[in-house]
């Protein structure tokens, strides 16, 4: 007779751990947002984010022709900071 044992929390921890890597691979393939992509990735509207940073100097934004364009990882890294300083 064969008995096997399963730790749940190490399955869990694993399981974790694979959607995190899979997720940075998903993240790394874009080079750039659009405004769409920038209002799902912050849960923002579009209102909302004029309102709260999209006019903050530091905020990354190029427009060609009608279209805003946002590099991700400096946005991401602007996000974070900005968060940041709100939530002090």
């Amino acid at each position: 007779m064969i008995n096997i044992t399963i730790d749940q929390e190490e399955v869990r921890e694993h399981y974790m751990k694979k959607i995190e890597e899979k997720m940075n691979e998903i993240d790394g393939e874009l080079v750039y947002w659009d405004s769409k992509e920038l209002m799902r990735r912050t849960c923002m509207s579009w209102n909302t984010i004029q309102k709260e940073f999209f006019f903050h100097p530091e905020f990354p934004k190029f427009k060609l022709g009608g279209k805003w364009y946002f590099d991700a990882q400096d946005t991401k890294m602007f996000l974070l900071h900005w968060l940041r300083d709100r939530s002090l």
